[in-house]
């Protein structure tokens, strides 16, 4: 790149604004920002997923898998009962001369 000369005869970059000096010091104190935001994400990130442990993703799954089978068994025995009643009201209705209900 070719260094143009000012009127005081002082070599400058091309397109030089006199600016650089705070723009580098915003741009450390941008990096310094998206690292700490990188590092905070980083710890969120193994909270989640889990480091060698099981993480919270993990547990939610685990909890889901319960109340998926607890709900399993439990329309089962609804059923079931439902059937019992259904079947109970059926025969009343069915036998009710014969018993001679009215």
């Amino acid at each position: 790149m070719t260094k143009d000369r000012n009127s005081s005869g002082d070599a400058q970059e091309p397109y030089s604004t006199g600016r650089s000096l705070l723009v580098r010091a915003t741009d450390h104190d941008f990096q310094k920002i998206v690292i700490e935001k990188l590092g905070r994400l980083e710890t969120n990130m193994e909270m989640l997923v889990g480091n060698g442990q099981p993480g919270r993703v993990k547990q939610a799954e685990d909890r889901l898998t319960a109340l998926e089978k607890n709900d399993i068994r439990r329309s089962v025995y609804d059923r079931l009962l439902n059937a019992a009643i259904s079947m109970t009201v059926s025969a009343t209705i069915a036998l009710h001369e014969h018993w001679g209900l009215r």
